[in-house]
Formats: C-alpha cells, sequence, structure tokens
C-alpha cells in the first residue's frame, strides 16, 4: 500500500509511515459496534450522576433527596427540655415532624427533610440533646426515600 502524497507525504526509511491519520488507522481500526459500545458507555456513566439505585451512597447532586425516619432516644431525656431543644434544632435545620415523650422514659419522633440536614439532626439526637440532657443510645428506623414531606411542620406532641 503506497501512501496518499496528500495525506501522508513521507515515509520513515524501514517503510513504516510517518503520517499520524496513517499510522492511527492501521493500529486501532474503528467499527460501528466499537463506535456504539463507547457512546453507550459514555451516555451510561453521564446518566449515573444523576440517578441512584436503591442502597447506593449518595453523591453531592443528591443531596436534595427527601427522606423519612422514626428515632427513639434512651437516657435522661425527659424532664430537661428535650423536645423543645430537638424541636428547635429540627426548625433550624428546615426539617418537618415530630417528638414526644413516651411512657418509657424515652423520646421518639420522626424527622423528614433532605438527606444531608436528616443526616445532620441525627448526629445531633445522638451526640448532643439538649444541655441537660443525657444521651445513652439512639435508634433510628424505618429510613425510606418520600416524594413530599408528610407535615408542614416540626411540632411537639403531648
Amino acid at each position: 500500500m503506497t501512501p496518499d502524497p496528500v495525506v501522508c507525504p513521507s515515509r520513515a526509511k524501514d517503510g513504516a509511515p510517518r503520517c499520524a491519520l496513517e499510522s492511527f488507522s492501521r493500529r486501532i481500526p474503528m467499527s460501528a459496534p466499537v463506535a456504539v459500545v463507547s457512546l453507550l458507555i459514555v451516555l451510561l456513566s453521564t446518566l449515573g450522576c444523576f440517578v441512584r439505585a436503591p442502597g447506593l451512597s449518595m453523591s453531592m447532586a443528591e443531596g436534595d433527596t427527601l427522606i423519612s425516619v422514626d428515632y427513639e432516644i434512651f437516657g435522661k431525656v425527659q424532664g430537661v427540655f428535650f423536645r423543645k431543644y430537638t424541636q428547635a434544632e429540627g426548625k433550624k435545620l428546615g426539617l418537618v415532624g415530630w417528638v414526644q415523650n413516651t411512657d418509657q422514659g424515652t423520646v421518639k419522633g420522626q424527622l423528614q427533610g433532605p438527606f444531608s440536614k436528616v443526616r445532620h439532626m441525627q448526629e445531633w439526637l445522638e451526640t448532643k440533646g439538649s444541655p441537660k440532657s443525657h444521651i445513652d443510645r439512639a435508634n433510628f428506623n424505618n429510613e425510606k426515600v418520600i416524594l413530599k414531606l408528610d407535615y408542614s411542620d416540626f411540632q411537639i406532641v403531648k
């Protein structure tokens, strides 16, 4: 095969092509199926930034996903304004839900809001609480993704 002088004007002494176009086309043949597969991979990679399968960790773009989680806090959490401080912290974070004392001496409730804000509130419930409280443990369950909030405010239930 003689090189086209317009496309590949010269050859090396050993007869190998010197131009990039001829060299590239000989080494890496591009077929239609390979091009389609490559395009599909790029497309799926791009979509992966916007779509999350259930159970996978969240990326920064998914921080607005709404979740709901139930909680129960154990320790010295009654008679220390725990519900009042929980309501205030929830409202400060823009969360909705409720909080109430139980007959067992715990505090329970439900949080709803954006993923990152709910996580922040869970950490607050586990580690901080009201100034005079003493938290032994916090249980969180029934976590789920929700499409809309079930509450309009953060309420103390008596």
